[in-house]
């Protein structure tokens, strides 16, 4: 840590952490701020966050280190989301709720759309993290789909759940990228009524 001692009242661990959210913001920023960003380097983000390099490395061990916590912070936030929109929906539209929040925070936020789906972003780090993201969605998808539909916990439901998200993943990449020009609620209908058919029919098969 650079320094230890309160400055005009905020301590030292909050002021680290003020400054990482604001070199997070600033790495979401150039990552997702447009369709084909820049290769980002430590000074665009200092620059864009406002703070000096020996600022950047009390957080980041470099600026792939960087990447990996802004997508991060972005999965972590909606997964959150997503689970209690889940959670709160009755059975039935459950489907429909996690996928209105996915597609909410991808149209809300354009950066985000492009930072987990646009396929322009070739970025190392960023390929690495998606594909560990979709492996995550995968176990909560499974783990909805056994508590939802009464599903078991088997190699079945498990390659549903991969193909489900590979799928929902590939569709989203291509409304990001608008080679799939449908609304917002015609897109959530569209996945919606795919996944619910792939549920009934995985739930008729046992």
């Amino acid at each position: 840590m650079t320094d230890v001692r309160p400055y005009r009242g905020v301590q030292a661990r909050d002021r680290v952490a003020e400054r990482r959210r604001r070199l997070l913001d600033a790495g979401l920023e150039l990552l997702g701020g447009s369709d084909s960003p820049p290769d980002l380097t430590v000074r665009a983000v200092c620059a864009e966050a406002g703070i000096t390099a020996r600022y950047f490395y009390e957080s980041f061990t470099d600026k792939d280190a960087l990447v990996a916590a802004v997508f991060d912070r972005v999965v972590a936030d909606i997964a959150a989301t997503t689970q209690a929109a889940v959670a709160a929906a009755p059975p039935e539209e459950q489907n429909r709720a996690g996928v209105a929040n996915l597609v909410n925070a991808v149209a809300v936020d354009a950066r985000v759309g492009r930072l987990l789906f646009n396929p322009l972003l070739t970025n190392a780090v960023l390929a690495r993290k998606r594909s560990e993201a979709g492996g995550l969605f995968a176990i909560l998808s499974g783990e909805h789909a056994t508590s939802a539909y009464a599903l078991p916990d088997d190699e079945w439901t498990k390659s549903a759940a991969h193909f489900i998200v590979g799928g929902v993943a590939q569709t989203i990449s291509a409304w990001v990228s608008g080679d799939v020009a449908l609304s917002q609620p015609q897109l959530v209908s569209q996945l919606t009524r795919m996944l619910d058919g792939l549920a009934a029919r995985e739930r008729d098969r046992h």
